[in-house]
């Protein structure tokens, strides 16, 4: 897999981007992450292990001299952990001033999804009483992908932790 750098360069690159979205697979359901969202997709590197974090929270790791958090979507999400193996690889994305790595089990490709295809996310809470990190659901032929509000994934409490680690 290696490097890949999807880092936006100017205006024009945010407009070819619009309503795409990065597709990942967690267990048997597939999720997208706007792809403006994220700056790279990385092989899961090593990852140093933090003391007190929540348990999604594995870790931190060392991207290009850059200490960037690891989060477990799986376990974030409640889905019960797998070992990691030579898929599982890590998302890196910005979320409002910070930068966290999420890992998946595979990433599967970008598809474009009209702004239209995509409806509301359920109007209920997580099982914490906090608000959900779905941005919406897209139809995609007879499937349904569930699509990710990024700067919902972390709380403010988590965030606020993470940023104290990195």
């Amino acid at each position: 897999m290696g490097d890949i750098d999807l880092m936006v360069e100017d205006d024009d690159d945010l407009e070819q981007q619009a309503d795409k979205f990065l597709m990942f697979m967690l267990g048997s359901e597939e999720y997208g992450i706007d792809i403006t969202r994220i700056t790279a997709i990385e092989e899961l590197p090593q990852i140093t292990t933090i003391p007190d974090m929540p348990n999604f929270v594995k870790g931190v790791i060392n991207l290009r001299g850059k200490v960037i958090p690891a989060v477990d979507l799986r376990l974030r999400f409640g889905i019960e952990e797998r070992e990691y193996d030579d898929r599982t690889c890590i998302v890196i994305v910005s979320m409002n001033e910070s930068t966290i790595g999420l890992i998946v089990d595979i990433v599967s490709e970008v598809h474009e999804i009209a702004k239209n295809d995509i409806g509301p996310p359920p109007s209920f809470k997580n099982a914490s009483g906090k608000e959900q990190y779905i941005a919406g659901l897209a139809k995609k032929g007879e499937e349904v992908k569930i699509i990710l509000d990024v700067n919902k994934i972390i709380s403010n409490e988590d965030r606020a932790i993470l940023e104290q680690s990195s």
